[in-house]
């Protein structure tokens, strides 16, 4: 039987604009009205694990491909990839456990759909909902004009996940529901 793929709403922007704030807070509200999260996070730095002398250390630097780590309270999987090509969001939340949604923090061009997080201090740069259709709404912290998509207050968390949630029709919330919030900007 095929388990199928969990929604995905990637949050995207430019360095600085906001986007581990805000998906922090998507998981905290999503989490509080009852929804299993995953995130997925895209960095373009090189992500070190486990170095040193650790047991896991030594097997990776034997040539393991993986490496599964687990304790009582977690593990983790590292996939050894160099010189291989990145894979694709999608090629990672298939690797996911069960999920109600997935947030990703980053993937700028992944084929998803986004919200869009803006910050007044880095305003200049173009927004990149003027050149990919996926972006769904803008979250930002000033007033965006011009603009077809809906623009909320980016410390307006219920209002940005009610938009996810309407988006990506997830399914009725599984925890208390608040009265709806209006901290829209502008449509």
């Amino acid at each position: 039987m095929v388990t199928p793929a969990p929604p995905v709403i990637a949050i995207s922007g430019w360095k600085n604009s906001g986007k581990t704030t805000l998906v922090t807070r998507l998981v905290t509200e999503f989490t509080r009205r009852g929804y299993k999260v995953a995130t997925i996070k895209h960095t373009h730095h090189d992500v070190a694990f486990d170095d040193g002398e650790t047991d896991s250390a030594r097997h990776r630097r034997a040539g393991a491909q993986q490496t599964v780590l687990v304790s009582g309270n977690r593990w983790f999987l590292v996939t050894e990839t160099p010189g291989g090509a990145q894979p694709s969001l999608i090629d990672i939340v298939a690797q996911l456990g069960p999920a109600d949604l997935v947030i990703a923090e980053g993937f700028k061009s992944a084929p998803v759909a986004k919200i869009e997080t803006r910050r007044s201090a880095q305003a200049a740069g173009q927004l990149l909902a003027d050149r990919d259709a996926t972006v769904i709404a803008i979250a930002a912290d000033y007033t965006i004009a011009g603009t077809h998509l809906p623009v909320f207050q980016l410390d307006d968390v219920k209002a940005v996940a009610d938009h996810i949630a309407h988006a990506l029709k997830l399914p009725p919330q599984r925890a208390r529901q608040d009265a709806p919030s209006t901290g829209q900007i502008n449509r």
